[in-house]
């Protein structure tokens, strides 16, 4: 007689995903969302920012990336889940931790196919007139529903299954990687051949020097300038993990692999673009720089006919190949929302036939199209979906520790070091946010209110239907520590700004975040392990 209860809902739904995704898949999903629209602008945005310097930009984003993954790795490994980056602060600190950081990361990155979708319509302006306005730097209404039709193709793509999706983004992938590369190389040699006026090596300490801002505007323009943005699709390999066919042994492999090489590929296309630029178009210093299509701007200067073709057409393919996997990714997202309970239950349905979560698909198209009514631009969405997309990283650093202590982790998932990057991690993720700046931290309070607003609106609604679970003192306990932390880094990105009360600076206003950080590091962990013995007693 069989005595096995029932599966849970969410056990049940989760069951319908089909586990098929082996190592060179995650990699594919990891490496085709990283090189998206990100290094086609981020290398223009960040030598607009800091020149030369933001070389180092590219190191420490990098660095903080590696961290992070390294620890969502474990992560990965202990809880293989679809929609696993919203699922795992429920487990450790709660339902208030688990919908300021579900909720803000949702948004945060269900803005990233309509981002792809931009900067795909914005180089498609060289050729297709009457879509994108240089003089506004935005999409005209044209170019929006030009934006809109791509990311129902986006969608469409990832309705029919993952299989669907793996093969495509597999096939998308390769000529994705070999684009940048040929590019790297080109742009290289004309700078030392100085081909069309290329100044090569003298750009690295002409026009102001190293750099030419100071190096606390290459700490600024790792989260300004996109940086965060075109790392960050390492974590779709997070996100498919419930769908991974051997996820212990493919999940951290994938992860790293996929920081490493991008660290390598962005830092050599910052260096390809820094050496080609000829010297009127640094007539105005750095932060004149204006180029439409970047990449396919400058190679057209150099003369370089084929290679502006090459990148013409890839800047159609390696945006859309990127937002492929996050509107699979972002499904998933949304799915583990809705399984924490913060939205309708129908949202984390799964498609029986298909394994794919479709209420969830285009619930994310409905919301990426709102995107683009008041950021019709690459840049405008990017600037502050970088900072918000740290914060909610950050948490992760906080969930290792306590799933450890709890059991959740075995002994043959635990990577070694943890103990060191795990906090390190946190930090850094802190500090990038303070050196956004205020002016790109914002717009992002309004998202951190929202999902505050939401937690109580969920707990009045199931107070009203006599339901337990919300307001509950155990649930605030463990969850206080994170909206502590993100007041006090906002309070001290304010104070610490020129734009805004500007009452200290870089040095002492980092010095100070490292403290608050390190303090609600361990605020948080205790919280945490506090809540877990609550609840495994309860």
């Amino acid at each position: 007689m069989d005595t096995a209860s029932p599966p849970s809902p969410t056990e049940a739904e989760d069951r319908k995903l089909q586990r098929r995704l082996g190592f060179w898949s995650l990699l594919a999903a990891g490496v085709g969302s990283v090189i998206g629209s990100g290094w086609l602008y981020a290398a223009m945005y960040a030598a607009k920012a800091a020149g030369p310097a933001s070389l180092l930009s590219w190191v420490v984003g990098g660095v903080l990336m590696l961290l992070v993954a390294l620890v969502y790795a474990e992560l990965g490994m202990a809880q293989p889940e679809s929609g696993g980056l919203v699922r795992y602060p429920l487990y450790s600190h709660g339902r208030l931790a688990a919908t300021v950081i579900g909720l803000a990361m949702w948004l945060s990155y269900v803005g990233n196919p309509p981002t792809e979708a931009a900067g795909v319509v914005q180089y498609a302006a060289t050729w297709l007139p009457g879509v994108f306005d240089a003089a506004t730097g935005s999409l005209t209404p044209a170019g929006i529903g030009l934006a809109v039709l791509l990311m129902a193709g986006f969608v469409l793509l990832n309705y029919y299954g993952v299989v669907w999706f793996a093969r495509a983004n597999n096939a998308i992938t390769a000529f994705k990687v070999l684009v940048p590369l040929a590019t790297v190389v080109l742009l290289l040699l004309s700078g030392f051949d100085h081909r069309a006026g290329a100044q090569g090596m003298t750009n690295w300490v002409a026009h102001g020097g190293f750099a030419p801002m100071g190096y606390p505007a290459a700490l600024g323009a790792v989260a300004s300038a996109g940086l965060i943005f075109a790392y960050t699709g390492f974590r779709n390999i997070v996100e498919l993990s419930g769908e991974a066919a051997h996820p212990r042994r493919d999940i951290p492999r994938a992860l790293v692999a996929t920081i490493l090489l991008s660290i390598l590929l962005y830092l050599a296309l910052q260096s390809a673009f820094v050496v080609a630029l000829p010297a009127a178009l640094l007539h105005a210093g750095w932060q004149g720089l204006n180029l439409k299509s970047p990449f396919a701007d400058l190679a057209q200067l150099l003369g370089l006919s084929w290679l502006y073709w090459l990148l013409m057409a890839d800047a159609m393919v390696s945006p859309s190949g990127s937002a492929i996997v996050f509107t699979s990714a972002n499904a998933r997202n949304l799915f583990g929302v809705a399984k924490n309970g913060l939205l309708p239950a129908a949202l984390m349905q799964v498609h029986p036939a298909s394994g794919v979560p479709r209420r969830a698909l285009l619930l994310n198209l409905l919301i990426g199209v709102a995107f683009l009514l008041p950021l019709p631009s690459w840049h405008a969405i990017v600037r502050p979906l970088s900072a918000l997309i740290v914060f909610t990283f950050s948490i992760g650093a906080v969930s290792l520790p306590v799933f450890r202590a709890s059991g959740r982790t075995a002994t043959g998932a635990r990577l070694r070091g943890m103990r060191l990057i795990a906090p390190l991690a946190f930090v850094i993720s802190s500090l990038v946010i303070y050196w956004a700046g205020w002016k790109v931290l914002a717009p992002t309070v309004p998202v951190m209110l929202l999902a505050l607003l939401w937690y109580l609106l969920q707990g009045a609604r199931t107070a009203r239907r006599g339901l337990r679970g919300w307001f509950d003192a155990a649930d605030w306990r463990a969850g206080s520590w994170l909206l502590v932390y993100v007041a006090l880094l906002y309070a001290l990105a304010w104070l610490g700004s020129a734009d805004g009360g500007h009452r200290f600076g870089l040095g002492l206003g980092s010095v100070l975040t490292t403290l608050v950080s390190l303090g609600c590091y361990r605020w948080g962990v205790r919280a945490g392990m506090r809540h877990v013995g609550i609840r495994a007693s309860a």
